[in-house]
């Protein structure tokens, strides 16, 4: 038994068409000094660099666009052969694909985590770690350096193409966390060596995850 609104208390088409216009130019205002410079580094008012948020848009691409490069530029076969099922023949692949320095241990009476591997990049060097992970599980890991800094992607992906950024990181000395699988594929860590040293990085991992492979 509610009573309608009389015509004059409904809003006009022009007092509607201002909500728009207004709620409109708001999100551009957003879109332009907040969104743009936070994803993509690209800040035309220069508002993002102030609020440092232009910076963070830089690292998320750079990281991005080194990771999927790396990744285009690794042999199918070599992809296909590092797929194994233990710490040991990981590194033993890695060893034979290039020059970097790899060593695995799978002491978990003595460090209390499941897998350790540490390598060595070269100036300009990069690499990736991945775990072999059920959509839903959830690892444990901790990775750090021997001296310099890293950039890092902690992504994940599959055959279906699915792919997630969990995490990125530019010139950190290491991370810890947990890592909890978005879908069933690959989940791990992009790692870059931007400095003028060579850098030993180690990672220790644990929790549900079936392999863990070093894929370049």
């Amino acid at each position: 038994n509610s009573q309608l609104p009389s015509r004059d208390d409904l809003p006009s088409t022009v007092s509607l068409l201002k909500s728009t216009i207004i709620a409109l130019v708001a999100a551009g205002v957003i879109l332009i000094t907040i969104v743009l410079p936070a994803e993509y580094g690209i800040d035309p008012t220069r508002i993002g660099r102030i609020l440092g948020l232009t910076e963070m848009g830089e690292i998320k691409m750079q990281l991005a666009e080194e990771a999927a490069a790396d990744r285009q530029s690794a042999p199918e076969a070599s992809v296909e052969d590092a797929l194994v099922d233990n710490v040991e023949e990981a590194t033993a692949v890695a060893h034979s694909e290039n020059d970097t320095m790899a060593e695995a241990t799978t002491d978990t009476t003595s460090t209390g985590w499941r897998d350790t591997i540490s390598i060595t990049l070269q100036p300009g060097e990069a690499t990736e770690v991945k775990l072999s992970m059920m959509a839903g599980e959830v690892a444990t890991y901790e990775w750090s350096t021997d001296q310099a800094g890293l950039n890092s992607d902690l992504h994940g992906d599959n055959p279906s193409e699915q792919f997630i950024s969990y995490r990125q990181g530019r010139n950190e000395g290491g991370d810890a966390g947990e890592l909890t699988a978005e879908f069933d594929g690959s989940h791990g860590w992009f790692w870059r060596n931007r400095s003028d040293v060579a850098v030993t990085v180690t990672l220790n991992t644990g929790g549900q995850y079936s392999a863990i492979n070093r894929l370049f």
